[in-house]
């Protein structure tokens, strides 16, 4: 009897047993908070972040996806955000057409501030130690390849243009100034087995469970490191000053004709990159001690070395640097002696905008790889490069762009979006090209850091023939934006 007993227990049907523990969960108040699921979650609300969700609710195949956005700092000061047409901010990045073709495909180049935006048509790139010159310019292209070679805009003009567009597209769960407190894997339950889906805990104890978990969460990010992806990489011992300056006049091309400068110098290279109006912004590579002097100097010795940095040589503006104050009458004293052609550098910088000098440190980072089962790394997140190129935010918009058109793939062909398998081909897309250019910048940075030595001749040799062969230039310029062949 005690053996039938035993046996008839084994076929209790499933969803009385799931009836009878009903009840006794609802009765117990400590019961754990259950996770609301969605299809993306995307940790970061920087430009790659906002740029993914709104290609996603902007297209007809993922717009039924449910989303959701975490970021740390309070978007509305996003929002809210506005400058005058004489100031701008310190944050800047050069989009490239391909980026722009983007942005306008997914809706949102249209509610940025255009005025706030600036192309440029050339760039003079030149060595700081032999004067050797490459000069890049659409002249002589094919008649369709256009005349951009870029865009200047303000890191907040691009994501505050994102945002207006995400919100008029609606359909996104918005958790901002909110932290990450911890990410595991969920639980199985009577309903879902969980145990592969990320859930994020947030600071305020929501949890966020996600079929995908996106990471846009920068250099640091924590997705990352739940995925337990490593990242490989080294610091270059090397501070990015950044500044507003004002020039003379709207630089030797006029208004329609920006340029953009840069010089390598063996301390790291420094440009000078247009913005409406008189304006420009500074990018200035440089040592930790060096970084540190500019930031002290008062603003018209810190504009004095500015200009050295484009017009002295080398030699003179490593004793400038030496100097705790004074530069503005040092420079004065050595321009005199200084035979320059003064068409072939920056227009003269006569300010700097009130608290736009800063500094950051520079570092080559890559991930092992973009994706883990049910995440993936987009962004800052999945590489850092050096910012001689101008890159590193075109390489973000290149990898939203793809994981966008993945995540649709996937979607139409009725394949799950956060497993492996369905990740593989924004992988195969990304990495290799992203692993060139992060080895191209990281390769010119060690060229052009030496001063003397046989190298120098041989750099010089070689920017000068890129610079007389119109088709390998051309092919550069192309590759630069974005719009040549895919060679990975």
């Amino acid at each position: 009897m005690e053996a039938l007993l035993r046996r008839r227990a084994v076929y209790v049907c499933q969803s009385c047993v799931r009836s009878a523990r009903q009840p006794l969960w609802r009765n117990y108040s400590s019961a754990p908070p259950r996770p609301d699921i969605y299809d993306v979650v995307c940790v970061g609300g920087g430009p790659a972040g906002l740029s993914l969700l709104t290609a996603l609710r902007a297209n007809p195949n993922t717009s039924h996806l449910r989303v959701a956005l975490v970021e740390a700092q309070d978007l509305s000061k996003i929002r809210s955000w506005s400058l005058p047409p004489t100031k701008f901010s310190n944050r800047c990045s050069s989009l490239t057409p391909s980026s722009v073709k983007f942005l306008e495909q997914i809706g949102a180049w249209e509610h940025m501030a255009r005025d706030r935006v600036q192309p440029y048509q050339e760039m003079q790139v030149w060595d700081g130690v032999t004067g050797a010159r490459i000069e890049f310019d659409w002249a002589g292209a094919a008649p369709n390849t256009g005349t951009t070679i870029a865009y200047m805009t303000e890191n907040m003009n691009l994501t505050s243009g994102l945002l207006k567009r995400l919100e008029e597209l609606g359909g996104v769960s918005t958790f901002d100034n909110t932290r990450v407190e911890n990410i595991t894997h969920g639980e199985e339950t009577e309903e879902l087995d969980l145990r592969e889906w990320p859930v994020v805990q947030l600071s305020g104890g929501k949890q966020l469970c996600a079929r995908l978990l996106v990471g846009a969460d920068g250099a640091n990010s924590p997705v990352r490191s739940f995925a337990n992806i490593e990242a490989k990489g080294w610091d270059y011992n090397r501070h990015g000053v950044v500044a507003t300056v004002e020039l003379e006049g709207e630089g030797w091309g006029g208004e329609f004709t920006k340029i953009a400068y840069q010089r390598f110098l063996p301390t790291g290279p420094v440009a000078m990159l247009p913005m409406p109006g008189k304006y420009s912004t500074l990018v200035w590579s440089t040592t930790p001690s060096n970084a540190a002097l500019l930031k002290s100097l008062s603003p018209k010795d810190f504009t004095a070395m500015v200009n050295a940095a484009f017009t002295l040589s080398t030699v003179d503006l490593e004793y400038m640097h030496t100097q705790k104050s004074g530069q503005e009458e040092e420079y004065s004293w050595r321009m005199e002696h200084t035979p320059v052609d003064h068409r072939a550098v920056p227009q003269v910088v006569t300010g700097v905008q009130e608290g736009t000098v800063a500094s950051f440190p520079l570092k080559l980072r890559h991930a092992d790889t973009y994706v883990a089962e049910r995440v993936a790394l987009v962004g800052d997140a999945a590489h850092t490069i050096h910012p001689l190129a101008g890159q590193g935010l075109n390489q973000g918009q290149g990898d939203v762009q793809s994981l966008a058109k993945t995540i649709e793939y996937a979607v139409t062909h009725g394949q799950d979006i956060g497993v492996g398998m369905s990740l593989e081909s924004y992988v195969s897309e990304r990495y290799a090209a992203n692993h060139v250019l992060l080895g191209v910048c990281d390769k010119l940075h060690k060229l052009y850091s030496f001063g003397s030595g046989p190298l120098v001749p041989l750099r010089s040799l070689g920017l000068s023939a890129v610079n007389a062969l119109g088709p390998l230039k051309t092919f550069v310029m192309n590759q630069a934006a974005g719009n040549g062949m895919k060679l990975f």
